[in-house]
């Protein structure tokens, strides 16, 4: 194994959205007041979607947009899962899952009994909250229901225009490849779907060279055929392109898909990414791209590096002092940087990953 993850960065830019909220806002009057998603950071206010908001549009957009048929939930008193069955749903291969529940099971004599199950399993797919690049201030507005007879009914919200930044991290060699053996985080299989899924076609067992049994001998991954794996990683890549979501979208609609993406992928798990989008000026509250810090983690994280590093960016989007200093960038590293519109470097570094694929 190579330890290969897809490091993936994201801008998106959103005029007057709500689109996380958190509950009750404090800061008015009105009985009807909904507050957005907030944090402090150096003294100055930042908006933000939480990360499990945006896991939540990212599935939703499987399902809608590729068809996945996701798992379902079962709710009991306290608790909910899925049906952690990463064989039959991609979205528990790629999402993860944890489940403790009881599994029907024939004991030595042949009799069918219960038993205590439970399984795990860490997500492939990493991210972060998507936080506002530079310090917001939110306006707290008013409005109403007005349509019937007698008074309006009044009630506010808060909203910000903002750059929002994102990092994610897709691990290419967990993507369809599960352990079963008896530890805390790595039973992701039950031993009636472990052998459901050597069942199938072009299933095999390999190795685990990062943890040895108390024997010193290999623990035995269960793997799914190629065609699988790459079909689930190209999907989960691919839906950046159609990503949507957020709240307060019928009267706040707003665009979520990136209007910059950074998409490489590394040999570690360290994500170089995170500071490559920074604020300037007294106020903390301009944007700025920072070319001089991607150039910077190409040349130190080079040896990390495998094969290209795809940069998308929506034209108009972007300043023309930055465009041309990407420009300079890819002239300066033809063999490393490529650039091109979003879609399409999406679909280049797809088109990449599948020869990455063990």
């Amino acid at each position: 194994m190579k330890n290969l993850k897809t490091q993936g960065f994201i801008l998106i830019d959103v005029d007057v959205v709500a689109l996380n909220n958190a509950g009750k806002s404090n800061s008015t009057d009105a009985e009807n007041g909904v507050a957005t998603k907030r944090i402090r950071k150096n003294g100055r206010n930042y908006t933000y979607v939480s990360g499990q908001a945006w896991r939540y549009w990212w599935r939703n957009t499987l399902q809608k947009t590729f068809n996945w048929d996701l798992s379902p939930i079962t709710r009991e008193t306290k608790v909910a899962f899925t049906a952690a069955n990463p064989i039959q749903f991609a979205d528990d291969d790629v999402f993860g899952y944890m489940k403790a529940a009881k599994e029907v099971v024939v004991d030595e004599k042949g009799k069918e009994k219960k038993e205590d199950v439970t399984v795990t399993r860490a997500s492939p797919l990493k991210n972060s909250a998507i936080v506002s690049v530079t310090s917001v201030q939110v306006e707290e507005n008013w409005s109403s229901m007005s349509r019937h007879e007698g008074d309006a009914v009044p009630y506010t919200k808060q909203e910000y225009s903002a750059i929002m930044k994102g990092m994610f991290s897709l691990d290419l060699e967990a993507v369809g490849t599960f352990a079963s053996y008896n530890k805390t985080g790595f039973k992701n299989l039950s031993a009636k779907l472990r052998e459901e899924a050597l069942a199938q076609a072009g299933s095999s067992e390999i190795a685990d060279p990062h943890l040895p049994s108390a024997k010193g001998e290999a623990h035995q991954l269960v793997r799914l055929d190629k065609a699988i794996r790459i079909q689930r990683i190209e999907d989960t890549l691919a839906a950046l392109k159609f990503l949507s979501g957020g709240a307060m979208q019928t009267n706040n609609m707003a665009d979520v898909t990136p209007k910059f993406v950074i998409l490489a992928t590394t040999n570690s798990g360290n994500h170089p990414f995170s500071h490559i989008a920074t604020s300037k000026g007294i106020s903390d509250q301009v944007f700025e791209l920072n070319v001089d810090g991607i150039e910077e983690i190409i040349r130190d994280f080079k040896a990390q590096i495998q094969g290209k590093v795809f940069i998308g960016h929506r034209s108009g989007f972007l300043g023309s002092d930055d465009v041309q200093k990407l420009e300079v960038l890819k002239s300066q590293y033809p063999d490393v940087v490529e650039l091109g519109s979003i879609n399409e470097s999406i679909d280049k570094y797809v088109a990449q990953v599948k020869s990455q694929i063990p």
